[in-house]
């Protein structure tokens, strides 16, 4: 557990006639680094396990003293203990921040457990009849447990056929019989072991007639007092920066409003597909903030990725993953404890090429449909290569279409030996296409797997990943926002564009392009290396899953086919991935 707390480890167990209890914590100190603040944490007859940040942790504080509590700490991990203590399991629903935490209930004899509402911070947990086992990494529970682990090959498959999309769309993880605890949700387990789950977040998505103007404001407003709230540390931070507007947002707000000295890590790609350099210099140059950009290479990929894969516990879902852990190591080489990252801006504010077409759905039947249209196929069309999207009426004529999330399924699925296949169908959060869409990919796609790709990415640096697009308040009221707003004059996100005007660069604000935080498979991975070659083919048990002579047909055909070359990187993850776990 070290990596994720080189600062301090220790443990504690207690006996409870017939059963026993053990705490173990490895700490990361960032807010009161003195050890008094050390856990496992122990206060009126409450014992503490916590991983992750109550950022209102002063003003949750200051509530308590008026309440009579007193403190012997600067830290956050009191101010939860003591607000467990005063507000009982609805201690949560006062917080602002990222957790996963374990608090032992002497009085009670249970045990409370409770992740974040966006699920920032991993929990995983393993139940047998003997026991139950909780942890930040499947790996501890893998060394504490005494059951064989094994590994679940209908989500190997899944990942293979599906890709990252899919992976957060079931209750399935890598291994059988180890689930996570799901986001907003805590666990009480009695002295009986019996479990009781409550969901203790649930936002509203219901609309309000707010004027254009107010939404603007407002947003600006929740979105610089989230930075501030994250910025609160006792150790130094950087930004990830890229060439979109939401990592520039936050650099531009913490440079220009809050003053601060910002540092920047970017990734830079020599293929022009994934080159968002321009745009990165331009935000710097406004800021005059200190920029440190890492250019890709092959050099050590095949190591550096089976390293990863061996601490996620997991096949790298994405190529963006891979290079995302180039960057934290620049990080904590440099000296810094803590990331800011935009993860998020794309599925609160309208991100995705396909969220235009949701839009034109959800303004089907406003007066000025046509000039939306027109918006579109002027502004936004020219930008957009999958042929699916560029049919403006889409969802109008099948709101039920989500093909091309998984249009490489079928090609992907003919690599294996036997046929799979799976339901992705969404959830149900509301009535709005757009905003239903864009919950799932918060909830059960693209974000939820971000943050658990981050989190492993700088826990393996010892570094803190912080989000301050995932702020509660924030994403509510962006959720009662009349959809009709979300998408003006060509422009996705035009909510938070607008309220960074003034703050953001106008290069980038204005900039209608589409990159991301990606890059080219040949940027890591020389394909033509023989020792590389024979890596991919040596034997391996992912071959009684996959087709080797598919894979021979992808290597000797120098195929530029990006479809056949991304299944690759799949590929060698699930092989580094079984090895490690067999």
């Amino acid at each position: 557990m070290r990596n994720r707390g080189p600062d301090s480890q220790n443990h504690q167990s207690y006996i409870n006639r017939d059963k026993n209890l053990y705490l173990l914590h490895s700490r990361l100190s960032i807010i009161d680094l003195n050890p008094r603040s050390n856990q496992p944490y122990d206060s009126d007859g409450l014992s503490i396990i916590f991983n992750g940040e109550i950022y209102n942790y002063r003003e949750v504080r200051e509530k308590l003293v008026r309440l009579g509590h007193s403190f012997e700490t600067h830290s956050d991990t009191e101010v939860l203990l003591k607000s467990y203590l005063e507000f009982g399991e609805d201690c949560v629903k006062h917080f602002n921040g990222m957790w996963a935490f374990a608090i032992w209930d002497k009085s009670k004899e249970a045990l409370f457990l409770s992740r974040d509402r966006f699920a920032e911070k991993p929990l995983y947990c393993k139940i047998e009849r003997d026991g139950i086992y909780f942890a930040s990494e499947v790996k501890y529970i893998k060394s504490l447990s005494d059951s064989t682990i094994s590994i679940n090959e209908n989500h190997l498959k899944r990942y293979l056929v599906y890709g990252y999309r899919s992976l957060y769309k079931t209750q399935e993880t890598y291994f059988n019989n180890i689930s996570e605890i799901d986001h907003a949700t805590s666990l009480t387990i009695d002295s009986t072991l019996k479990l009781k789950y409550c969901r203790y977040w649930n936002p509203d998505f219901n609309q309000s007639e707010i004027p254009l103007d107010e939404a603007i404001e407002e947003t600006r407003r929740l979105l610089v007092e989230s930075l501030k709230l994250r910025l609160r540390s006792d150790v130094p931070m950087a930004f990830c920066l890229s060439g979109g507007v939401d990592s520039a947002s936050l650099v531009s707000i913490a440079q220009k409003v809050l003053n601060q000295q910002v540092e920047t890590y970017s990734i830079i790609d020599r293929d022009k597909r994934f080159d968002e350099s321009e745009n990165i210099y331009e935000t710097v140059n406004d800021t005059g903030c200190k920029s440190t950009r890492i250019s890709l290479d092959h050099h050590n990929t095949i190591d550096r990725l089976r390293e990863l894969v061996r601490y996620h516990d997991a096949p790298v879902a994405t190529l963006t993953f891979y290079i995302h852990s180039m960057l934290t190591e620049t990080v904590s080489e440099d000296g810094f404890k803590i990331s800011v990252s935009g993860t998020a801006a794309d599925e609160i504010f309208t991100g995705y090429y396909d969220h235009f077409l949701l839009h034109l759905h959800e303004v089907r039947d406003e007066p000025g449909f046509n000039q939306y249209l027109g918006d579109w196929e002027k502004h936004v069309k020219p930008h957009i290569r999958n042929p699916h999207l560029r049919n403006p009426n889409l969802y109008i004529q099948n709101p039920e279409y989500r093909g091309h999330y998984y249009s490489h399924s079928i090609a992907y699925e003919a690599f294996l030996h036997e046929p799979f296949s799976n339901d992705m169908d969404d959830r149900f959060f509301c009535d709005s296409l757009l905003r239903n869409r864009m919950s799932n990919e918060l909830f059960h796609e693209g974000t939820r797997l971000i943050l658990h790709e981050d989190d492993l990415n700088c826990m393996y640096y010892s570094i803190e990943n912080r989000s301050p697009f995932l702020d509660h308040n924030l994403f509510e009221f962006v959720c009662s926002v009349p959809n009709k707003l979300h998408v003006r004059e060509g422009y996705a996100k035009y909510i938070l564009r607008e309220s960074m005007k003034g703050i953001l660069n106008e290069k980038v604000r204005r900039d209608r392009s589409k990159v991301g935080f990606n890059c080219a498979l040949s940027s890591i991975i020389d394909l033509n290396d023989p020792a590389t070659r024979d890596t991919i083919l040596e034997d391996n048990p992912i071959y009684d899953i996959v087709r080797k002579d598919k894979i021979i047909n992808i290597l000797e055909s120098d195929s530029q086919d990006t479809t056949a070359l991304n299944f690759i990187f799949y590929l060698l993850n699930a092989k580094f991935f079984i090895e490690q776990h067999n």
